[in-house]
């Protein structure tokens, strides 16, 4: 006589953890489109140059690195990734989505597009980073992820002072890049790493990012 031996199923997820996977997911992807009609109304609010800092990557990446790291700070890394992927989508639908229904429209798809391609980038970069920084065992990577996202302000300050002249406004951004290293960063040590990484950061996001949407802008 033969048996057959079967497979048990894998145990399903409690409902508990279902519905805060989902009140996670739902979260992130609402305060993405709050914060993005927030960041387009912002524009209106503010007083001249500075009105173009709330559109702008380092705030929306922001969003994706603060998902990551208090969101899903109890979840798997991947989830964080994801996590902030959906908020920075929803910040592009967000802000384009008033544009074109709240105001007198978006205008082309061609930067919307462009931005929804960055936020697939920077979204799952900064969502992970965001968690490695809270949960990271090791120094290198938290090292990493905060210098990533300290780079990032560094990368906005290069370009207000160097593309636009507008020194108030790379005077902050740039304040916000040394200040991210020591006020996140856990002992003196890893500040002084932390900001080593953030600028080599910066220089390579100002290369890579920057300088082409300046082309593409011209």
């Amino acid at each position: 006589m033969t048996t057959i031996s079967t497979i048990p199923d894998a145990p399903a997820a409690p409902r508990s953890d279902v519905r805060d996977r989902v009140a996670r997911a739902a979260v992130a992807t609402g305060g993405g489109l709050l914060l993005g009609v927030l960041t387009n109304l912002a524009q209106g609010w503010l007083p001249d140059t500075w009105q173009q800092l709330p559109n702008s990557g380092a705030v929306w990446s922001t969003v994706a690195f603060a998902v990551g790291a208090v969101l899903y700070r109890h979840e798997r890394l991947v989830r964080a990734a994801l996590g902030g992927a959906v908020a920075e989508v929803g910040l592009v639908v967000g802000y384009y989505g008033y544009a074109e229904f709240g105001r007198d429209g978006a205008g082309s798809l061609f930067f919307p597009l462009v931005w929804l391609g960055l936020a697939l980038v920077a979204g799952p970069l900064f969502g992970a980073a965001g968690w490695w920084w809270r949960r990271g065992l090791d120094v290198r990577r938290r090292v990493v992820s905060l210098g990533a996202f300290a780079g990032l302000w560094g990368m906005e300050g290069l370009m207000y002072a160097v593309d636009l002249g507008y020194m108030p406004e790379a005077y902050a951004c740039l304040a916000l890049f040394v200040l991210v290293p020591l006020l996140m960063a856990r002992d003196h040590k890893e500040r002084g790493l932390t900001l080593g990484a953030a600028v080599v950061c910066a220089l390579v996001a100002y290369g890579a990012v920057e300088v082409p949407l300046q082309m593409l802008s011209a």
